[in-house]
């Protein structure tokens, strides 16, 4: 694969959630000459070190060790990959995906305050969202949730800049 190839997979795989993070770790056969296994594609990785001790009797402390992973890692992948098949693999973010507590109608209850006084710390915001809401939100949570809806809301300005 050429170089820009292999960087273009390279970023395809981190925007996607499987590169893996410790590719040098990889000291399987399999992966060492560069061709078809790719010790920094994850799934592949995961798969070949699952098949490997489910098809070929390797124990889990050989897998783990020749696949750069911990036996707390593998189990976790034969769990996930028992589970959902191959998409379990891929690695996901933890925790909450999505600012839950800041639904669009506590931003909207947010904006109608700010609209009416402009001056208010995003602390005392907050208390306010506590008092209608019964919702704990940090206040740096409440800034990030303003700015991305003053970013998606539409420009009042002309194609002239007026």
């Amino acid at each position: 694969m050429s170089r820009d190839g292999s960087q273009r997979k390279r970023e395809t795989l981190r925007e996607q959630g499987a590169l893996h993070a410790h590719p040098d770790r990889v000291v399987d056969p399999l992966f060492e000459d560069g061709g078809f296994f790719d010790p920094e594609d994850v799934v592949q990785v995961k798969y070949e070190m699952l098949r490997r001790v489910g098809q070929e009797g390797m124990t889990v402390s050989e897998a783990a060790s020749a696949f750069g992973f911990s036996r707390p890692s593998l189990y976790k992948a034969r769990a996930d990959f028992e589970a959902e098949g191959l998409p379990g693999l891929v690695a996901r973010k933890r925790g909450p995906q999505a600012a839950y507590k800041l639904t669009e109608e506590v931003v909207a209850f947010v904006g109608e305050l700010r609209s009416e006084d402009p001056s208010l710390s995003a602390t005392a915001l907050v208390e306010r969202v506590f008092e209608r809401f019964g919702k704990r939100i940090h206040p740096r949570s409440l800034e990030r949730a303003l700015a991305g809806a003053k970013k998606k809301r539409p420009s009042t300005k002309t194609k002239g800049g007026h």
